[in-house]
C-alpha cells in the first residue's frame, strides 16, 4: 500500500472532509489534495504522527 492509500484510508476512517483533515492537522488545503491525488509525496513520518494522533484522540471510526 502506498503512502497515498494510507493517506486516504486515514481520512476515510475519521469521517473527515479533506477541508476539514486538513484544517485539524494544520497542512494547507492544496498540500493535502496534492498528496491525495499523487501530485506530491508526502513524508512518511509525518503520515504516521498523523495516524498516531488520530488514533490517541479516538477519531478513527469502526464501520
Amino acid at each position: 500500500m502506498t503512502l497515498r492509500d494510507e493517506l486516504l484510508l486515514l481520512r476515510s476512517s475519521t469521517g473527515m472532509n479533506r477541508k476539514v483533515f486538513a484544517a485539524y492537522f494544520g497542512v494547507p488545503y492544496r498540500t493535502m489534495q496534492d498528496w491525495e491525488l499523487g501530485n506530491r509525496h508526502m513524508p512518511e513520518y509525518l503520515l504516521r504522527l498523523m495516524q498516531y494522533k488520530a488514533e490517541k484522540e479516538g477519531l478513527i471510526r469502526q464501520d
